[in-house]
Parts: structure tokens; sequence; C-alpha cells
């Protein structure tokens, strides 16, 4: 599968029983039978005649549903099965978030575009039109909307043997080296012993799981920057000045007066002084800037995952030449 994280997911798988599987794990799993979707050819001269309602949201719960569990395929029973015709494709049954989107509320349980269907659930129209054409060739079609459970949902598609767009041409590499060592078997179940000349030999292919990362922004916290108004005592010292009268007393030694003597003679000297006058004004003290900006780090994730290793046996009297190694 693809490592975008998208809200639904499409997986396409080559048998029947092998989507059935799937279905049922998922819904093991807790996945709604509202977020898991299904399509597929139904085989010419099987039963498909259906109890349909207006909506189809019940639609297949005749003799479809019964085939479907009397052949074992106990996942897709309870979806809400439909059947109908797709020009140039033929038979189709569809379940589930499918069913619902498939069903023509004018025909009944007749079947619409699958392109149609995918695109509005998200699927961008060339992959929509690739799977339609491996609907057409026979395979079955499941969806999940994993509403945040992307690879849980995943890992049990790919477990039953799912493949999508993006992972065809390896699935069909693995499908193929799968198919020959099965042709490889004896009759009594061991690998037979093939003589071979020249340079060519058989390749077995040793694999191993990787870890994948997802990232997605989340919300980890807020930072509210607002300004409070406090009120404090302060003094402050201010130079002033006030005058003073000084008086000083020198002996005239019989000098002659300068006016006859006189009652009631006075000088007037007005004090001065300084009075302070306090007023408050405002100055900017600082400067506050405040944004956001990205911080590289580095998290450290684990997980166990699976790798396969190939052992040799040998019996009897056989030469192995080791390469590689």
């Amino acid at each position: 599968m693809k490592s975008q994280q998208r809200t639904t997911i499409v997986g396409v798988f080559k048998e029947h029983r092998d989507a059935d599987n799937a279905v049922s794990e998922l819904r093991k799993a807790g996945f709604r039978e509202d977020q898991i979707g299904f399509t597929g050819r139904w085989l010419e001269g099987d039963t498909t005649e259906t109890t349909t309602t207006a909506e189809g949201s019940n639609a297949g719960t005749g003799a479809v549903v019964g085939a479907l569990a009397g052949a074992g395929l106990g996942g897709l029973v309870g979806l809400g099965i439909i059947a109908g015709m797709i020009p140039a494709i033929g038979p189709v049954i569809a379940g589930g978030t499918l069913a619902a989107i498939l069903a023509n509320a004018a025909g009944g349980a007749a079947i619409g575009g699958l392109v149609g269907a995918l695109t509005g659930a998200g699927i961008p129209e060339e992959e929509a039109q690739y799977y339609q054409s491996e609907l057409e060739a026979g395979r079955s079609i499941v969806t999940v909307k994993a509403d945040g459970r992307y690879d849980e949902a995943m890992a049990i598609l790919r477990r039953h043997g799912a493949y999508d767009m993006h992972t065809a041409a390896s699935y069909a590499t693995a499908t193929g080296t799968a198919a020959s060592a099965a042709t490889a078997k004896s009759t009594t179940g061991r690998a037979a012993t093939t003589a071979h000349t020249g340079e060519g030999g058989q390749k077995i292919q040793v694999r191993e799981e990787v870890l994948e990362a997802h990232k997605q922004p989340v919300e980890a916290g807020e930072v509210r920057v607002r300004k409070e108004v406090h009120t404090e005592h302060k003094s402050i010292d201010v130079p002033v000045q006030h005058e003073e009268v000084y008086i000083e007393r020198r002996p005239a030694h019989g000098t002659v007066p300068a006016g006859e003597i006189r009652a009631g003679e006075e000088i007037r000297i007005p004090v001065r002084e300084e009075q302070i006058d306090v007023s408050k004004h405002a100055v900017v003290k600082e400067e506050v800037e405040i944004g956001k900006r990205v911080v590289q780090d580095k998290e450290r994730v684990s997980g166990d995952v699976r790798k396969e290793e190939v052992h040799v046996e040998q019996k009897g009297n056989v030469d192995i030449h080791n390469k590689g190694r």
C-alpha cells in the first residue's frame, strides 16, 4: 500500500475467499460495517435473486446472502449485500459502504459505476479507473474508511494478500515466485530435486519487514501572551531651591547717621521657594515579539519486524557451492 495517509484504503484480491477473510478480520478488529465496503464479480449462473428496499440498505438478504453463506464466505454476510449489473462487467455483488453508494435508488439493486463511488470517497480518478479494470478482470475490491486506524486496516488487508495500484507489480512478482515454488513440490510434499544445466537456476526471494513512520501534525499545547496592569508606589528625589534671609550685624564705631531717629522704620524682604508639581506619562519600556518557528528534532520509534532467512538442508551426498556469503 502507498505510505500516504488517506481516509479510505482500497485493497484488491485475486480470490473472493481472501477478500472474505480480510472482511472477517476487519470486523473482529472493531471496524464497523459502515466503514467496510466490498464489491466483486458474481459468476454467471450463480443465484442472484435479491430482496431489496428503496434505500438498498438491506438489499441482498435473499438468495445471494444464502449462496455466500453456503460458500463459506461468512465475513461478507451481514454487510448489506446487493446484486446487479454493470455494463461491460456483468453480474456484480456489493456490500457495506460500496453497496450503499453503488445502489441505484430508482432501480433497487442495480449497480452504478465503481469509478464514481471511489472518487467520491477521495480516491484519485486514475486509481479508480485501475480498480474498475481489476473488477472487470474478476478481482474483488475491499475498501476501508480508516478513521485514524490507517496502519491497522492496511496491515489486515495485506495479511490476506491485498494489493493496490502502487503495489500491483511487486505483488505479481511475489505470487509468481510462490506459484513456482508450489509447482516444484513433489507428490510426497518434499521439494523436488531438479537437475539444471548451463547457467540457469531457480530463485527464491528473501524478504523482511521494514518500519515505516507516518507523521501528522497534532496540537501539542497553546501559549497565551497578555498584558496586566499592576499599581506600585514609587518615590523620586527632586532638587528644589528656596530663599532664606540672612542678617549680619557689624559695629559702626560712632559713624554719623544718615538721618534723624524715626520710629517704625522697617525693611520688607519677600522669601520664595520652588514647589513640586507631580504628573505622570506613559513611556515604552520594552517590545515583545510573538511568533512561531519550526524546530527540527528527532524521535525514536521502534517496533517488531519479521524477516525471512534461507536454511539449506541436504540429504545424501550433495555438493553445495554457497556464493554471496
